[in-house]
């Protein structure tokens, strides 16, 4: 017989599998001849710490619990009758890649930036010579901005796919297992880059293309269908459908499409700060003990999230564990943002604490249309660029003296590697965002004890939480509304947040491409 069973147990057993064993068999009221934990969350709302368990356990005549996925079995797609054009290598391009080989359809991959092992190179680059390379940093590059930010693979995106069949692909590409049972399922910036490459090799083991140095220019349309897209080397790739996956950083992207009079709108985002503690702090107000998390628990979480004079207030990313990076994608700017490595080791977190704002909240870029906010960010990013003598050495404020509107006399030791001076954050960012994320930190110090503290500092600029530009398609066919076999996906094109959402996106596009010619 094969059961689920629930149960509640303190951190020690539940990272003690003998101790688990015991437990498992005390509540299966039989012989248990294998066990397995399919679902794992902590419980962190009072003092006693409780570890939530879902265990499938195999008893009576089952002599094994099933393994937690099925591999899929992809095709050969060397001499496939559909081709399709997929234009960046982030999580909503790779997926959409996987979903064509396993549908039977023949993908060819174009990224801008280059592949993981070069481009971890470039990053290490950056944080040295603190120099930008435009198509080879944070955010361009094999694998995307998630590659090279943490990993985090939560998403509340339900609704649009099966999340589930993209967490079991990445485990078999590598991830491990317990991205599948985790209820914040975590891989880690030192392991997604192989993650991503294996993704890649099987793309071409099964007849597939990924060109990397291979930057979008336009796209070529005839009689209203797209037939394929020009590259900026000159070169022309064509296919039978086009998805449009490139990010929400690749901002020429946008502006190349506008010139060529393909219909965008404008869209929301949010801005703000990355703000960093010492670990030990979190952990310390998380778990609800002086002395931190001690041996049998995670480094701690948060999430705040409110309203402020209509907008939303909330963290966003947060990185237990982690560190702040440099996340530009071309010279003149700064942004910042957080990740963490697989065993979330480091003395600090941090996450982005930002402000919801909408196309009409800053009424002096109405004439801009829809690159309002675009170019609203992007000048906000060249301001605190200009602010730092020119430079990614990221301007920085501690917590309360933000709140309180005043200099900051030095600064705590920070992860930051290019460095940091001290700033008024309060007066660089506007008004709209700087008096909302004030109210915010007084609530969210009301909510966590210790939360609002001078040992804590911001770090700017954090803008690039999502795309503030949506290239519009059909809800149900997901083409877009004017051109036949154009396919937006992802963050760039306004319809995901984040690795999972994002790939689960791409392979939706990819289902539509491959029942519009099953149909055909």
């Amino acid at each position: 017989m094969i059961e689920d069973i629930s149960l509640r147990v303190s951190p020690e057993v539940a990272e003690t599998p003998a101790l688990l064993q015991k437990k498992v068999a005390g509540m299966a009221g039989g012989k248990v001849n294998d066990w397995k934990v399919v679902r794992r969350s902590i419980d962190a709302r009072k003092r006693d710490i409780i570890v939530n368990l879902t265990v499938r356990v195999a008893t009576g005549s089952d002599k094994e619990v099933p393994s937690g996925y099925n591999p899929v079995r992809f095709q050969d797609v060397r001499d496939a009758a559909v081709t399709v054009v997929i234009v960046g290598a982030g999580p909503a391009g790779l997926f959409a890649a996987l979903e064509c080989l396993k549908l039977g359809m023949r993908p060819v991959v174009l990224e801008r930036g280059k592949d993981v092992d070069a481009r971890r190179l470039d990053i290490a680059a950056l944080n040295r010579e603190k120099k930008v390379d435009p198509e080879s940093n944070y955010c361009f590059g094999e694998g995307g901005a998630g590659t090279f930010s943490d990993g985090k693979l939560y998403t509340r995106s339900k609704k649009r796919g099966n999340t589930g069949d993209v967490l079991s692909l990445l485990v078999q590409h590598g991830a491990d297992e317990r991205i599948l049972i985790d209820a914040h399922p975590h891989i880690g910036s030192d392991r997604l880059p192989q993650i991503m490459k294996n993704i890649r090799l099987a793309i071409i083991e099964h007849g597939g293309e990924v060109r990397f140095n291979t930057k979008f220019e336009r796209l070529i349309i005839e009689d209203g269908r797209v037939r394929g897209v020009e590259t900026a080397d000159g070169g022309k790739v064509y296919g039978d459908a086009v998805i449009l996956a490139t990010g929400h950083s690749a901002r020429d992207v946008y502006r190349n499409l506008d010139a060529d009079g393909i219909r965008l709108e404008a869209k929301g985002l949010a801005v703000g700060v990355r703000l960093e503690h010492p670990q030990r702090l979190i952990d310390s107000i998380q778990y609800h003990n002086a002395h931190g998390r001690g041996r049998w628990l995670p480094p701690a979480e948060y999430s705040f999230v409110t309203q402020i004079d209509g907008r939303g207030v909330y963290s966003f990313c947060m990185c237990p564990g982690g560190v702040v990076v440099p996340a530009a994608s071309a010279d003149g700017e700064l942004v910042v943002n957080g990740m963490s490595a697989s065993k979330r080791s480091s003395i600090w977190s941090n996450s982005g604490m930002v402000v919801e704002i909408h196309p009409e909240d800053f009424p002096e870029y109405a004439g801009n249309g829809v690159f309002r906010l675009l170019d609203f960010v992007e000048d906000l990013e060249k301001k605190f660029y200009r602010e730092a003598g020119d430079s990614i050495v990221a301007p920085a404020q501690r917590m309360k003296d933000f709140v309180e509107g005043r200099q900051s006399a030095n600064l705590p030791p920070s992860s930051y590697l290019p460095g940091l001076y001290e700033a008024r954050l309060d007066e660089l960012l506007p008004p709209f965002i700087a008096g909302r994320l004030q109210k915010g930190f007084l609530e969210f110090g009301k909510k966590a004890k210790g939360f609002l503290t001078n040992d804590a500092i911001l770090i700017g600029l954090e803008s690039r939480t999502s795309s503030p530009v949506r290239i519009p398609r059909d809800k149900e066919t997901l083409c877009h509304t004017d051109i036949e076999g154009l396919y937006p996906a992802g963050e760039g094109a306004g319809y995901a947040g984040g690795i999972v959402s994002a790939a689960v996106d791409g392979m939706r596009c990819a289902d539509q491409i491959f029942e519009h010619y099953r149909k055909k």
